[in-house]
């Protein structure tokens, strides 16, 4: 079996119990379910502080961990499967079941339901909370605090528009490996907006390309919410002509000509568009 490191919990000392058979290791586990406590956690593919972001964890995310040590928990996220080391501290034992989202780009949370009040943080579109009281202005939320009643919708509620979302993240700064509007990478563009509509994505570009959507040629016109691929990068089409992507170039999310991007990304070395492709209701396909 060749696995994809990304998406297979396996090392050559541990896997995960039911890989037992498929790949070799020196000894298998059951995995021990976490959730995301902080804001955001950090994940990289190699157990070093300091290591490269490889993708993030939001607030309520599930995280099954097969072995903590040193302060890092190895594991793998249980949204979209992807595996690394989380730091054991951004991660607590399962609450209450999340009942509601973040909807709002960014929400302060409070210590009471007053916004004069000094916050106590904030979390980010995604966040999973368990609501425990919904008064007129403000709900409180399990663990402490309260947010802002038209930042957060029931968790079965899912936005009628994807692209309409990765719009809202025009301006973001580009972050390798973020996934939230403090900072996203072009891939995450793609698969936050698509889980808020209740859609699926891969999280890595190339997956994306790999896996979402049918081919359509070039002679074909595009349209909004069609997806352009060239090698590690991803663009979401607003219309037949304007490009929506999180880039290096500009470092931030935003919005070019599809020929311009072309041309440009091509004069500096990024190769030409390889993939155009059509999504349906789904998003993915074997």
């Amino acid at each position: 079996m060749t696995a994809d490191p990304r998406l297979t919990p396996v090392r050559p000392d541990l896997a995960a119990r039911r890989l037992l058979g498929e790949v070799g290791a020196e000894r298998f586990a059951d995995p021990t379910p976490m959730v995301v406590t902080t804001p955001l956690a950090p994940l990289s593919l190699v157990p070093d502080p300091d290591a490269a972001l490889d993708t993030e964890l939001i607030h309520g995310e599930r995280f099954d961990v097969y072995e903590t040590a040193d302060g890092l928990a190895w594991g793998q996220s249980a949204l979209d499967g992807y595996v690394g080391y989380v730091p054991a501290d951004c991660l607590g034992e399962p609450g209450p079941e999340p009942t509601h989202r973040v909807t709002a780009l960014v929400a302060q949370t409070y210590p009471v339901p007053d916004m004069k009040s000094r916050p106590l943080g904030r979390l980010t579109l995604g966040a999973r909370v368990a609501v425990e009281d919904e008064g007129e202005r403000f709900v409180r939320i399990a663990g402490g605090g309260h947010l802002a009643r038209q930042h957060v919708a029931p968790i079965d509620e899912v936005a009628p528009d994807w692209v309409a979302v990765a719009e809202r993240f025009l301006g973001t700064p580009y972050l390798w490996g973020g996934r939230s509007p403090l900072g996203c990478d072009c891939s995450a563009l793609v698969q936050l907006p698509r889980q808020m509509a209740g859609l699926g994505a891969p999280r890595d570009s190339d997956m994306q390309e790999a896996g979402m959507g049918e081919t359509i040629g070039g002679n074909v016109a595009l349209r909004r919410g069609d997806l352009v691929f060239w090698k590690r990068h991803v663009g979401i089409m607003l219309d037949v002509e304007r490009l929506l992507h999180a880039n290096a170039h500009h470092m931030a999310t935003t919005i070019e000509p599809l020929e311009a991007a072309i041309a440009r990304i091509e004069a500096s070395g990024g190769g030409p568009a390889t993939r155009r492709a059509r999504l349906d209701s789904g998003g993915c396909h074997a």
